[in-house]
């Protein structure tokens, strides 16, 4: 099982990927954790990633595609695997169906949620000050943010993220709209294409985002048997 997690800053979609990645034994791939691996290791893809991000400009189409191949290629990737962040443009989505010529279609979670509700949770987002791991909080229902203290990666303190302020986030959501909205009219005609209200409890959205794994699955199993009765499938 192949799932992509889409959605603006503070959609939840991280909190969700690892929810499902724990319920199906896959990994959870999430572009920040790969690009700290790629930096941390030296790889050549890693260097020109810590150069750009060291300028403070955005990783280019180009680093990034290579940077997750790289990580697809590895083993534990080979059964499925669920992606958080990217892809994040049309280029990089045109270069994923690439990536996944014999490994199956997958599926596609979009996570939609109002600008205020997202503003108002990054307000509360936290990062490891240590690690650089991001720590999602999770709502009881009643609007307290059950935010802990540190990080369950490392056990660092963990911190606001400098640029999770107003300004900056409404910024962040224009950017989002502009550049990676497109991606939901590219994927919105596959029939494994979902939206889901990331407004929700966590909890709801986590059955929800299981019931719409299952849906596609679904569709997937009878996409293939279509394909072996005519002939069309390898």
């Amino acid at each position: 099982m192949n799932v992509i997690m889409m959605g603006p800053p503070g959609a939840g979609k991280g909190t969700q990927a690892e929810r499902l990645a724990r319920q199906h034994g896959l990994p959870k791939i999430s572009t920040g954790d790969i690009l700290r691996e790629a930096v941390q290791a030296g790889t050549d893809l890693g260097r020109q990633a810590k150069a750009i991000m060291t300028r403070g400009d955005l990783v280019s189409d180009e680093v990034m595609i290579g940077v997750v191949r790289e990580r697809l290629d590895r083993a534990d990737a080979q059964g499925g695997f669920i992606l958080d962040g990217f892809p994040r443009t049309v280029k990089q989505a045109q270069a994923l169906d690439e990536m996944m010529a014999g490994r199956g279609p997958f599926i596609v979670i979009d996570f939609e949620v109002p600008d205020e509700e997202l503003i108002r949770r990054l307000r509360l987002r936290r990062v490891c000050s240590r690690c650089g791991a991001g720590a999602a909080f999770e709502e009881d229902g009643a609007g307290a943010d059950g935010q802990a203290e540190h990080c369950q990666r490392c056990g660092g303190p963990l911190v606001p993220r400098s640029d999770d302020n107003d300004e900056s986030v409404r910024e962040r959501l224009i950017v989002y709209q502009r550049e990676t909205r497109p991606l939901v009219e590219y994927y919105r005609a596959r029939p494994t294409f979902r939206v889901i209200n990331g407004a929700q409890h966590p909890d709801r959205v986590s059955h929800e985002v299981s019931l719409a794994v299952a849906s596609s699955a679904r569709r997937q199993a009878k996409w293939r048997d279509a394909g072996a009765t005519s002939g069309t499938v390898s």
